[in-house]
């Protein structure tokens, strides 16, 4: 799958992702492929807080779960879950927490579409607010975090097989030239909302601070925590790419809300976060830097891109919900404007 194809599923779907739930015909499917693996009767459930890739809670005689795209029309590479499975094997034995991948299948074998089964890890998702069960953990969860992200971007991912996930030569300038074409005219230049953030991400490409696995959308509700605040498992694996690690290290910040600054939506779902108790940006970064000795002096640019990224992703989203293709969550046009505003402040334009 194209890089290109990768980003354009976006963050969250351009699909109407509450259209789609498992039929009879589809359960039955569903329980004669995982014979051997889950008893049934089965029982579904959907999890999860995006408006991506459709996750499902699946209880029989264990509780497993399952990951499909959500239906069409898609933007054309986007959501590719078997992709994702790949990758979630390549990580297996690498000190990386992700679940387990039990099964997979490709679209027309079980149901309409492709699909794959991992392992349920116990623990909680922590969004917009600290679980009762994790009060008081709000240090050890941020730099559980960072420690494990960290984690991420010592992969050795040749080894671990995932070289064809990415293309790290060239990937900061490739990365905002390719999120660019998403909204921009038939001149190839940016809407005039995006021109400011734009020229000066262009302006600024810095060189790649070294070539590691990025998740590409690595924040506080995309782990599951364990009973001391530990990351039992990184989720969400469908944009990760080979690139620049300091751009997880933007993005992560850029999600991580800061007390008295407007909320991004992004921001929104991670407001446990602006309870005492939790790090600040600062100390994550300081964190992050002194577990991995890279250089962050030049962070701005990449919590910037971030910002710019979301926004030209949720343009994206937005006029596809107007042409009637999309999520109606999208439909409110402030949503981009509040990462370009975000955008905006961290460039000190």
């Amino acid at each position: 799958m194209s890089e290109l194809a990768s980003e354009s599923s976006t963050q969250r779907a351009t699909a109407d992702t509450a259209v789609w739930d498992w039929s009879p015909a589809d359960l039955a499917s569903l329980e004669r492929h995982l014979s051997g693996l889950v008893e049934g009767p089965l029982a579904t459930r959907r999890i999860g807080d995006g408006h991506s890739n459709l996750t499902f809670l699946v209880s029989g005689s264990r509780d497993v779960v399952v990951r499909r795209p959500p239906p069409p029309p898609l933007p054309p590479g986007a959501h590719d879950v078997l992709r994702e499975a790949r990758l979630l094997r390549g990580l297996a034995g690498t000190g990386v927490p992700v679940p387990e991948v039990l099964a997979t299948a490709e679209a027309g074998e079980v149901i309409d579409s492709p699909f794959y089964v991992m392992s349920h890890v116990p623990g909680a998702v922590v969004t917009t607010c600290t679980p009762p069960e994790l009060a008081g953990r709000g240090r050890a969860i941020g730099e559980s975090l960072v420690d494990t992200l960290a984690q991420v971007h010592a992969v050795d991912w040749r080894a671990a097989g995932l070289a064809e996930m990415g293309k790290p030569e060239g990937f900061n300038a490739r990365h905002l030239r390719r999120m660019r074409r998403l909204v921009a005219d038939e001149n190839g230049d940016a809407p005039p909302a995006f021109a400011e953030v734009d020229a000066w991400l262009e302006a600024h490409v810095p060189a790649e601070s070294g070539a590691t696995l990025v998740h590409n959308d690595y924040r506080l509700g995309n782990v599951i925590l364990g009973p001391e605040g530990d990351v039992a498992a990184v989720l969400d694996w469908e944009l990760a790419t080979i690139g620049d690690p300091l751009f997880d290290v933007g993005y992560f910040l850029a999600s991580w809300p800061r007390p008295g600054e407007p909320l991004t939506p992004t921001a929104e779902l991670g407001t446990a976060a602006l309870e005492p108790g939790y790090p600040s940006r600062t100390e994550l970064a300081e964190r992050y830097a002194t577990a991995t000795g890279r250089d962050l002096s030049g962070l701005r640019w990449y919590t910037t891109l971030a910002l710019w990224k979301l926004a030209v992703l949720f343009e994206y989203s937005h006029r596809r919900t107007v042409a009637g293709h999309g999520d109606p969550y999208y439909a409110d046009p402030g949503l981009v404007r509040s990462f370009l505003d975000a955008a905006e402040r961290t460039a000190g334009l």
